[in-house]
């Protein structure tokens, strides 16, 4: 008789057959036209009260009850795709593929009875502010989620070590890739209406630190934006290090870093087009543009560039109802 054994799985293949049986067995999470006008409640512990609430996606929620009833609650600490439609890209994934992995993350949401705390303080877009470190733990360490912070600030050290725990183990998002940022917003030109300028939000898939990638661009609906990563020659990143430290031109900018910090900020320049956290904010700008000369004027030698994390962009107004995004439909 012959022995039965298990079936053998590669990395990021268990999920990746989720994906694929969800695609077929559940069509209505890729059009939305059909899908149900009423939401299903949870029972979250808000500041030790039980409270019914409204999952829209994986990191945001409905108040239903309760002192904040009709509060609509953004999940602080972490994030999860957007569930509007097929729009992230990374690695082996399509967009499709990682939609239904956003679904994935509002349906465990929907499913437990969650821990959260806050004190009504809300974000720019008028979202209140609440903690749900169960919630945020279980979606990270099943990869429907990443850590992410607002700032240069690294996320909080145990959502950290759920996070690696999940890459490594080739979980959920994670699966078919590990893109150095997650591309979590885009924003086209004409969207800033303050005159502040318009940047994307990139997310670091190592500690969730956030980038933000000014620029003014115009983006055509449906156009797919990327996050564009470089190689790097060490003996040219070493040779331009020098020149930066030796010019003083920037010497107020970069005057006060180590050599190891210095060599550091030039390194992530050469990756990424971006000079963060060892520079002051306030002299970024400057200091990408100085970089980004000696870039044009070949001082990193031939850098060979590949995509990182996409998303495809769709205006606000024209994500949901049936004036939706053909992208969308």
């Amino acid at each position: 008789m012959p022995v039965k054994t298990k079936p053998s799985f590669v990395p990021g293949l268990r999920v990746a057959m989720l994906v694929a049986a969800l695609l077929a067995a559940v069509p209505v999470l890729l059009g939305g036209a059909t899908a149900s006008a009423a939401q299903p409640r949870t029972r979250v512990i808000l500041n030790g009260d039980a409270v019914p609430v409204s999952f829209n996606d994986g990191d945001s929620f409905r108040v239903l009850g309760g002192t904040y009833s009709g509060a609509q609650a953004r999940l602080a600490g972490f994030n999860t795709l957007e569930s509007h439609g097929p729009v992230h890209q990374w690695g082996g994934w399509s967009t499709k593929e990682l939609y239904v992995l956003a679904k994935l993350a509002t349906k465990h949401g929907r499913r437990g009875i969650w821990t959260c705390t806050s004190d009504g303080k809300t974000d720019t877009y008028g979202r209140m502010l609440t903690f749900c470190p169960d919630l945020a733990e279980s979606l990270i360490r099943a990869g429907l989620a990443h850590v992410m912070t607002i700032d240069d600030a690294p996320g909080n050290p145990e959502l950290i070590e759920a996070q690696r725990e999940a890459q490594r183990a080739r979980r959920g998002m994670w699966g078919h890739g590990i893109p150095p940022f997650v591309l979590t917003s885009l924003h086209s030109v004409e969207e800033d209406t303050t005159g502040s300028g318009t940047y994307n939000r990139l997310v670091s898939s190592e500690d969730g630190h956030s980038v933000k990638w000014k620029h003014t661009d115009r983006y055509e609906e449906c156009a797919t934006i990327c996050h564009i990563v470089y190689t790097v020659d060490e003996a040219k990143l070493d040779a331009v290090t020098d020149a930066v430290a030796a010019d003083p031109e920037v010497a107020d900018i970069v005057g006060k870093l180590s050599r190891e910090d210095l060599r550091q900020a030039v390194l992530e320049f050469a990756k990424w087009r971006y000079v963060t956290r060892a520079i002051a904010k306030a002299r970024r700008l400057e200091l990408e543009a100085y970089l980004q000369a000696k870039a044009d004027a070949g001082a990193f030698g031939t850098q060979s560039s590949a995509k990182g994390s996409c998303v495809v962009h769709v205006p606000f107004e024209r994500r949901f109802g049936g004036g939706r995004a053909v992208c969308l439909r």
